[in-house]
């Protein structure tokens, strides 16, 4: 990965410019059948309207994929990376995806670890006018375990899952409650749209 004082430079640097930064430690960012960017696998992705955004790589995979098969296509599926200080934040491409005519709905796969899915809760709750779909992967995870990567580290309440399915709940989103979930959760959703 990269170290987070690099991070701390990157950001410092891109402080008012237009380049958006999506990384580190990410599979990157795809528009199905449009253009990729970064090591997201392309034959599991069909073109639709339903964005994905996720902190974990291999759970996107496993979202898309069940998306695909349920014929639920992505406008775009971005990858943020777990590490504790991302180029892009769930926020960021929250902003992205409402502005987007081409995005109806949107799935958003959070982990344990900091305060972003709390920071897109409150995004959802105030600006989202499009339907969100949301799982968080650590229920199990022991508070101030490192698990598998920097920002997958639960310090006191506000990094722990439950918190974070609590404050996206609250906030009107759809809550899958296992990742083999999200596909028929999402599928339910649409059909009421």
């Amino acid at each position: 990965g990269i170290p987070v004082m690099d991070m701390v430079k990157v950001h410092s640097y891109l402080k008012g410019k237009s380049p958006r930064l999506i990384g580190p430690n990410c599979p990157g960012v795809i528009s199905p059948g449009k253009c990729r960017v970064g090591i997201m696998v392309g034959e599991i992705h069909l073109p639709g309207n339903v964005g994905v955004v996720s902190r974990s790589g291999t759970l996107t995979y496993e979202v898309v994929a069940q998306l695909t098969s349920l014929g639920i296509g992505q406008s775009t599926c971005v990858g943020i990376g777990g590490d504790a200080l991302p180029g892009s934040t769930f926020v960021d491409i929250l902003k992205l995806f409402e502005a987007d005519d081409d995005t109806k709905a949107v799935v958003l796969v959070g982990e344990i670890g900091g305060t972003f899915e709390q920071e897109a809760a409150e995004f959802i709750k105030v600006e989202m006018s499009k339907p969100v779909v949301a799982f968080v992967a650590g229920s199990t995870a022991p508070s101030g375990k490192r698990m598998g990567h920097a920002g997958a580290i639960i310090t006191g309440t506000a990094g722990k899952a439950s918190e974070k399915i609590k404050a996206l709940s609250a906030a009107g989103a759809v809550i899958a409650a296992n990742p083999a979930e999200v596909g028929l959760t999402t599928q339910k959703l649409l059909q009421t749209l």
